[in-house]
């Protein structure tokens, strides 16, 4: 049905012109304003001009023009600052998917930057709540009081040299994941009112931290614009990870002082002249506008039908396969654009190196299932711009077949949950763990070596924002959500932790000291193992989340870093920075080639060799033997195709894991002399032991060992 709108401003008070179909978005020349904005299925779409605060509109006018399902008209002498929304009329048939109601200020897909914040009202919704049949009801509230305002942005940037992308090499990055605020909140050598912002993490005293590690790149936890929740509001909570977008290309103004735009591409300059990448934490599965009983902000009320997947027999109903209400379309070519279009805009406008993709499964599903040579996933890998970034999937949803773990196609990494599983559950002590241990510490070569995809497409890690942080791993067999106010039942439930002993906080020096050594075995695999490390921010330290695995909504001190915590963890945090250093430091460590176990044609020698505690090979029979729980292999630098004709030789480097609680002797290889690196028992050793060829050394219980030959 089509139903008429209050309507009390003039419309083309303005001299329009009909201006261009692209590019989309709120496009300023120079001399004014093109605005473009698609739509399939609309019949009319207004523009709507407010004061500088967004207060008051003043203007409505009617887009001139119809091109390619692109309505659009140019505004001379509009300049950027300008703020404006959209009302687009059209069929109001929910049954037919079709959800138009013109009473609803609607955000531009497109839009760089947001005015004001959302205000929770019934008047967003565009039914009536409580009426019969609600979401079949057409509300005729006027939503703009409540609504965000899209600004028109300048793009102008003093960005000096550091504009271009740092394109650190594949197998020398490491990703050190954090969330904006959360990172500088309480770092006291920022100033106070920096702390929390982009500014902030561009500080000094931020990228100190950081080069201090050694970290190549930061993944941040979503900046695009996005929308906190009502009932996390009605209970003084926060959507604070920010995985609910509601604009693609704005970076949220929570983040910043004034200008969102200017400051996040100054955090990316000061970020870029450390040598540091900046990956972004995006969310495009999903938006904020939930599902049939959700509000109207944007692409419900532009096309409903075009931008959201919608149940073929009921279109009245939402497919959700993100477990949030809606999953966004990337089936269709229009919806593709808007992705790539926003993609593309953080990389040339923003500076950004690469983009970490929440349930990426969803991105790459067609009508019949997952397919990874579907159009999304393929307009990215043939894209000139996006072809050069850093392309991280989050390789799972709820949906059907959502598990798709080493199944993208060549040119992405994904987050490997197999590390994460068989390296928590290793270090726990549980038996039978050696051979799924082994795969992850050689990158899952089983998942990943395929169609020319190198290592570097397992990307490792033990913890993530999502879930227990390191040290509440060791400390906690139990989560500890009840501050998210849901009696404790959000979170995962099957975390593979150990609290060593005592649940929680512990004066034990003994359960103390253990922990330690737990953190440093965990840390210690992540970083010596092939493939891409991620490091949860804080875990280098020792950050607790007090045993809540599912933080998402804590702005609070249960999510901002304790940097007092980090002045006492100083050991920890030197320990990471030498395991780092050793990474950067041994070829072997950042190999280009799955290992396989195959000789080499010519010398007869085996790129990577699986070692029993007597020092021989390991058999069937030793791979499963139930109570084995110490590993050792020898990765043969001599073998590494990486290396130039006129390099040196790389050092073979033998690990050793002993995930027993007592001591193993374990005899070292017959080859060479082996010098002692690592060892999770001594945290402060920084100059080896050298140990002759076939040493039987004593593997303290539950450590890690790293030699190189002398």
């Amino acid at each position: 049905m089509n139903v008429a709108v209050k309507t009390p401003y003039v419309r083309n008070s303005r001299l329009v012109q009909e201006g261009r179909p692209y590019p989309l978005g709120a496009t300023w020349d120079g001399a004014g304003v093109n605005f473009a904005l698609f739509s399939a299925h609309a019949t009319k779409v207004e523009l709507c001009v407010f004061t500088a605060d967004g207060g008051r509109e003043t203007e409505r006018i009617v887009l001139p023009e119809y091109t390619d399902e692109v309505w659009h008209g140019y505004f001379p002498g509009l300049r950027p600052g300008a703020i404006y929304g959209y009302r687009v009329h059209g069929p109001y048939e929910p049954a037919e998917g079709h959800r138009f109601n013109p009473n609803k200020l609607l955000v531009d897909p497109y839009a760089r930057a947001f005015v004001g914040d959302m205000t929770w009202d019934s008047a967003l919704f565009g039914y009536t709540i409580g009426a019969p049949e609600e979401d079949l009801s057409f509300d005729t509230r006027d939503s703009a009081p409540f609504m965000p305002k899209a600004r028109v942005a300048d793009p102008a940037f003093a960005w000096g040299d550091y504009r271009a992308g740092l394109n650190v090499p594949w197998e020398a990055t490491i990703f050190y994941e954090l969330h904006v605020k959360g990172f500088t909140k309480l770092q006291a050598r920022i100033p106070a009112d920096l702390r929390g912002t982009y500014a902030a993490l561009g500080h000094p005293a931020a990228i100190e931290h950081l080069t201090k590690l050694g970290v190549t790149s930061v993944e941040l936890l979503p900046v695009h614009a996005f929308v906190d929740d009502q009932y996390l509001l009605d209970k003084g909570l926060k959507n604070y990870w920010g995985y609910n977008s509601i604009g693609f290309f704005a970076p949220t103004q929570r983040y910043a002082r004034e200008d969102a735009i200017a400051e996040f591409k100054e955090m990316v300059r000061q970020l870029h002249q450390a040598g540091i990448e900046v990956i972004l934490d995006v969310v495009y599965n999903h938006t904020a506008e939930g599902n049939e009983r959700g509000p109207t902000l944007s692409f419900k009320g532009i096309d409903n039908r075009t931008y959201y997947r919608l149940l073929p027999e009921e279109r009245r109903f939402y497919i959700n396969d993100t477990g949030t209400g809606n999953t966004f379309d990337t089936r269709h070519a229009r919806v593709v654009q808007l992705i790539a279009d926003s993609l593309r805009y953080w990389v040339t406008e923003m500076g950004v190196d690469g983009f970490r993709f929440d349930l990426a499964t969803i991105l790459g599903r067609e009508t019949n299932g997952f397919d990874q040579t579907g159009g999304f996933l393929h307009s990215l890998r043939q894209d000139p711009v996006l072809a050069t970034v850093k392309l991280v999937a989050e390789p799972w949803d709820i949906g059907p077949g959502g598990y798709q773990v080493g199944n993208f196609p060549p040119g992405w990494a994904e987050w490997n949950d197999k590390f994460r599983d068989s390296a928590r559950s290793y270090w726990k002590g549980e038996p039978g763990m050696r051979g799924q241990l082994a795969a992850s510490l050689t990158a899952s070569g089983d998942l990943f070596n395929r169609r020319g995809r190198k290592p570097w497409a397992s990307v490792n890690f033990i913890t993530a924002h999502d879930g227990f942080t390191l040290h509440d791993l060791v400390s906690y067999n139990e989560k500890r959500n009840e501050a998210n106010g849901e009696e404790n039942r959000d979170g995962h439930d099957q975390n593979r932790s150990w609290n060593s002993g005592v649940e929680g906080p512990t004066d034990d020096a003994a359960v103390v000291a253990l922990r330690e050594q737990q953190k440093r075995n965990l840390l210690a695999t992540l970083l010596l193992s092939q493939g891409t490390p991620m490091l949860l921010a804080g875990d280098e330290f020792g950050r607790t989340q007090n045993g809540s695995n599912n933080a998402y909504c804590q702005d609070n001190e249960i999510n901002w870093i304790d940097w007092g915590a980090a002045e006492r963890g100083t050991a920890l945090t030197d320990f990471v920075a030498r395991l780092i250093a050793l990474r950067h430091s041994l070829p072997t460590l950042q190999h280009r080639q799955f290992f396989t176990g195959a000789p080499d044609p010519v010398t007869r020698v085996a790129d990577v060799r699986w070692l029993s505690p007597a020092g021989a090979d390991m058999t069937p029979e030793t791979w499963e033997e139930a109570d084995g729980r110490t590993l050792g292999v020898l990765l043969n630098g001599r073998m590494h195709r990486n290396i130039g004709a006129d390099a040196p030789q790389a050092a073979a480097t033998p690990l050793i894991l002993n995930s027993h609680d007592g001591v193993v002797q374990f005899r070292l290889p017959e080859a060479g002399r082996w010098n002692l690196l690592v060892d999770t028992t001594r945290p402060e050793l920084t100059a080896g032991t050298v140990l002759e060829a076939g040493h039987v050394y004593d593997v303290a219980g539950r450590s890690l060992l790293l030699f190189s030959s002398d």
